[in-house]
């Protein structure tokens, strides 16, 4: 696995977390753009800031970041420029997701991030509008007509993340959860559910920043195992703390799964059998990275440890 010695993942993330949070404050704003006479709407836009900025542990833009550099065999300026714009179109695509799921027509929930929902704040209409505009925004990031980033990695990283949102991914994930209330599901279509609705987006962040890195075959296969492992270990743990943590610990409304009949992990192995299902998904992760032949994966490798402990 990693060669890396004395690896802090804390001072890893510090770091890359202020690129990302500069960027997106940089780019989701009511300027003008490169191509545009005018800005967007400022309305619009400040819903759309409250909805990315200030809040959030910016999970999937640090996986990107992480497989990038665990891929890179070398630091072109097009492959940092690419890589931080693909950190930062996920994390516009997670957070259009989480303002529309929060809606009354979905989830109805009041509380993200520790602070009132976006259209709790703004109203229906206008989140609507503003997860919209994040979906939008975030592949106009990956296809800049500076010069920046090759074309054919626009390409590609265009269709690993539409691959991820849409109906086969994120978005079909959210149709079965929402048609999977008072169901009965078993392990085989709870796991499909949830490879959907939370880990096609999570693996296809590893493989952005692969790709941005310019990995070898070999190294995308095991990294994408890395990511599949990962994406459902994330929902595991989540699925464990809807029921042990607090609201104020997870900064949504805890206990929502249980409230609404949601089928989860929790409910169909029990708490003690979630949590020894996301120890071994863990353990699959790791011998991904071992298997990648990548020389240092400390932050990838960090990263998952993370995933899968937080609220411990």
């Amino acid at each position: 696995m990693s060669t890396t010695v004395d690896f802090s993942l804390a001072s890893w993330s510090l770091t890359q977390l202020a690129l990302v949070e500069g960027a997106l404050s940089r780019w989701v704003t009511a300027d003008a753009l490169p191509g545009h006479d005018w800005g967007a709407p400022v309305g619009l836009v400040q819903s759309m800031r409250y909805a990315v900025l200030d809040g959030g542990k910016r999970l999937r833009p640090l996986l990107v970041m992480a497989a990038f550099e665990s891929a890179a065999a070398s630091g072109t300026s097009f492959q940092n420029n690419a890589a931080l714009r693909a950190a930062c179109a996920v994390e516009l695509i997670h957070a259009y997701s989480l303002v529309h799921d929060d809606m009354p027509c979905m989830d109805n929930d009041v509380l993200r991030r520790g602070k009132p929902t976006v259209h709790v704040q703004f109203g229906e209409a206008a989140a609507l509008l503003a997860g919209d505009a994040l979906q939008a925004l975030a592949f106009e990031l990956l296809t800049p007509e500076d010069g920046s980033v090759p074309l054919a990695l626009q390409g590609r990283l265009c269709g690993l993340l539409a691959r991820a949102a849409g109906s086969t991914g994120m978005a079909g994930g959210q149709a079965i959860d929402l048609a999977s209330v008072g169901d009965v599901l078993d392990e085989q279509a709870l796991r499909h559910m949830h490879r959907l609705k939370t880990g096609a987006l999570l693996q296809a962040s590893v493989a952005l920043g692969a790709a941005c890195g310019e990995a070898s075959a070999h190294a995308q296969r095991a990294l994408n195992t890395f990511g599949q492992a990962l994406g459902l270990a994330f929902q595991v743990v989540d699925d464990v703390l809807d029921v042990t943590a607090d609201s104020a610990t997870l900064g949504k409304t805890a206990g929502k799964d249980a409230e609404h009949d949601k089928p989860t992990y929790v409910s169909l192995m029990g708490l003690e059998g979630s949590q020894r299902y996301a120890n071994d998904l863990l353990a699959q992760a790791h011998a991904a990275l071992s298997e990648s032949g990548l020389k240092d994966t400390a932050a990838l490798a960090g990263l998952a440890d993370m995933v899968v402990h937080r609220g411990h």
